[in-house]
């Protein structure tokens, strides 16, 4: 017998010939002989073939083979066989496995690769994804759990200015910027709580120990409203002065508490509750794609309660015990969420996901030269011990395809912990493309600033607008904030509207596209933010030229534009939340997620600004200015039409991105 390597060596990502040469050959001795001749030159396949039956030789070796590093073996002889091998050295360069020599054998489920992410098994915490069954009851429960977290949430948010203002004394402009800087943190903290869930913790774990800080703050704000508190300064004094330990600092320490708090819960929960489906099983993925409606649903469910029942014994009954059913409903949601753990599908994180796309800029980076080849199938990827999910290649961004090219210093061993640097000089097609659909993101996300920016006239302009008019509807007084929950009761009209009208009607129309997709979706919010604007706008101007004629109009005209407002935030909100989560890489669902909701934040400063600029144009000589203390002597219809053209000019640029936007492809 003869082992060496006079055989053609033949490099591909498919190992086909090497088992076609084996169970082509007629000249074989014997199959045992084989086995034997086969084993003996080569030490790696001496182990993988040891205890199987003879019979299965040609098929395992052929096997063995292409998934020991694309090599197959060419026969120079029919009477001997020739196992073609290169040396181990080159084997490991190739394949960037660390693989022992012939006298350190490692087992054949023992590998090292680069950047290979962790397998499901190492994943998952108990109890293991695959051993839920569809329909589930944890997707309802989230539900449930996000009803109770938006009542508290809101409970103590809605009314909140008033309780600066009244039970701790502040005025009203250092309560309306205590407010506002609280609410911008509360929905900035979601990013830092995503980066942990993705990266540390899992969504699990995280909102567990968030649901600690929330119920501990909920309980300090609670308390605060119990404590005495200084009376009002006398006239002339700069600021009252409050005790160390008083009610306004136990207050502020609770609303942090609870603003850090929510931050971890709102970045987790959406992705956890979307974990709960089997996307293998047809039925789950019909209720996931409900799901996120529903889970909308449950935000503006809060909303409505706290708005209507809550506030009304805050201010008629007693700040203390509306902070108490608020703080009742996350000590029930913290119960209820421990004792269904059981339930729960627990997915871990495999790290933080900042390396990875560092390790594809400057692999890119070293190889600027290189040219990519044509052969897209000749980029690097990893193929694990089980079958994971691969991104499909794009053609996208080209530049960063050069961090996938393997070159011949990337073949190069330079010493034992090779496979640890080699991250940074080669990369997978998978991390290539998951650092191309955060680039392909961020012109989507921009444009939701905008549209969050006109969304955020909802508490603002339209309420001044509401107050200027006549409030009686019918026998009742309507105050203009009230008008807001009109708007909830609207988008849950808009959600019954287009689950059994415009879906069904559009199936009847188009039988082949169906539902529509979730960028045409937030495309269509988008218009239908613009279309609110300006009918704002056309109802200001009536107003303005009723007042002139010494009218009045009646508060029920601004329906129109809360209906349409409301349509917006159906289409955009909604579709935003699936369509972040359904394209975030694997080990960024939070952080995207939790992206999607920072644009509320940044619509509400933006909206901020675009005020301050107003002002500084139009208030100048004299003059009232657009958006003045009377409206009756400003404009707010010019406000109303720029924010109009703004929503039409977002539209047009995001209609542009999303037209040439290519949808993550999943690779089994």
């Amino acid at each position: 017998m003869q082992c060496g390597y006079n055989g053609l060596i033949g490099i591909h990502q498919r190992a086909k010939p090497f088992a076609a040469a084996l169970q082509t050959s007629s000249h074989l001795k014997s199959e045992a002989l084989a086995h034997r001749e086969l084993t003996e030159c080569n030490p790696l396949l001496a182990h993988s073939l040891t205890g199987i039956p003879t019979f299965q030789l040609p098929r395992f070796a052929g096997a063995a083979a292409m998934d020991a590093g694309e090599i197959f073996v060419a026969l120079p002889s029919p009477r001997e066989i020739f196992v073609a091998l290169p040396s181990p050295r080159l084997y490991k360069s190739l394949t960037f496995r660390r693989i022992a020599s012939t006298k350190e054998r490692v087992p054949p489920d023992e590998e090292m690769q680069i950047r290979s992410p962790k397998s499901q098994d190492d994943d998952l915490k108990e109890p293991f994804i695959g051993e839920k069954k569809t329909k589930s009851k944890a997707p309802a429960l989230v539900l449930g759990f996000e009803c109770l977290e938006s009542t508290a949430f809101n409970g103590i948010a809605t009314n909140l200015v008033v309780y600066l203002e009244t039970l701790l004394h502040g005025s009203n402009l250092a309560s309306a910027s205590n407010v506002t800087t609280w609410f911008g943190t509360s929905y900035l903290t979601p990013v830092f709580g995503a980066i942990i869930a993705d990266t540390f913790w899992g969504n699990y774990n995280t909102i567990l120990v968030s649901l600690i800080f929330y119920l501990l703050g909920m309980m300090l704000i609670t308390f605060s409203a119990f404590l005495p508190t200084t009376a009002l300064c006398a006239a002339g004094a700069a600021s009252c002065q409050q005790p160390i330990l008083g009610a306004q600092t136990v207050a502020f320490l609770g609303l942090y508490l609870v603003a850090f708090g929510s931050g971890g819960v709102r970045a987790a929960l959406l992705p956890f509750g979307a974990d709960q489906f089997d996307d293998e099983n047809a039925t789950d993925r019909e209720r996931k794609m409900s799901f996120f409606s529903w889970f909308y649903l449950c935000v503006d469910f809060g909303m409505i309660v706290s708005g209507l029942f809550i506030v009304w014994i805050q201010q008629n009954v007693s700040w203390g015990l509306g902070f108490g059913i608020a703080t009742a409903c996350i000590a029930v949601a913290f119960a209820g969420f421990v004792l269904a753990t059981p339930m729960f599908k627990r997915r871990m994180p495999t790290g933080t996901p900042l390396k990875s796309l560092s390790q594809v800029v400057v692999a890119a980076v070293r190889k600027a030269r290189l040219r990519v080849p044509a052969d897209t199938s000749l980029l690097y990827e990893v193929h694990d011990k089980i079958n994971q999910s691969k991104i499909a290649h794009t053609d996208e961004f080209a530049f960063l395809d050069k961090a996938a090219v393997v070159m011949d210093s990337d073949l190069a061993e330079e010493s034992d912990d090779v496979a640890a640097d080699a991250g940074w000089k080669v990369c997978t097609v998978t991390q290539v493309e998951e650092l191309k659909i955060l680039i392909r993101l961020l012109p989507i996300w921009a444009t939701s600033i905008v549209l969050s920016a006109a969304y955020a006239q909802l508490n603002t302009t339209f309420v001044q607008q509401g107050a200027a008019m006549d409030m009686r509807v019918l026998s009742f007084s309507i105050p203009a904030a009230s008008m807001v929950s009109f708007e909830v009761l609207c988008v849950l009209a808009w959600v019954l509207i287009y689950d059994s009208v415009i879906v069904p009607m559009l199936q009847r129309v188009c039988p082949a596209n169906g539902e529509p997709s979730q960028l045409q979706r937030m495309g269509a919010g988008r218009l239908l933010m613009a279309f609110a604007m300006g009918i704002a706008a056309l109802l200001e101007m009536a107003r303005l030229e009723a007042t002139g004629r010494g009218q009045s109009m009646g508060i029920a005209w601004q329906m129109p534009q809360y209906f349409a407002l409301a349509g917006g935030e159906v289409f955009c909100y909604i579709a935003q939340l699936e369509f972040f989560y359904s394209e975030a890489p694997e080990s960024m669902k939070s952080m995207c997620t939790s992206l999607a909701l920072l644009t509320v934040a940044l619509g509400s400063y933006m909206s901020s600004f675009i005020y301050a600029v107003v002002n500084s144009f139009t208030a100048v000589d004299g003059r009232p200015g657009w958006i003045s203390d009377n409206l009756n002597e400003g404009h707010l219809d010019y406000f109303f039409w720029v924010m109009a053209a703004l929503c039409m000019l977002n539209f047009v640029v995001y209609s542009v991105f999303a037209r040439t936007y290519k949808v993550k492809t999943v690779v089994a």
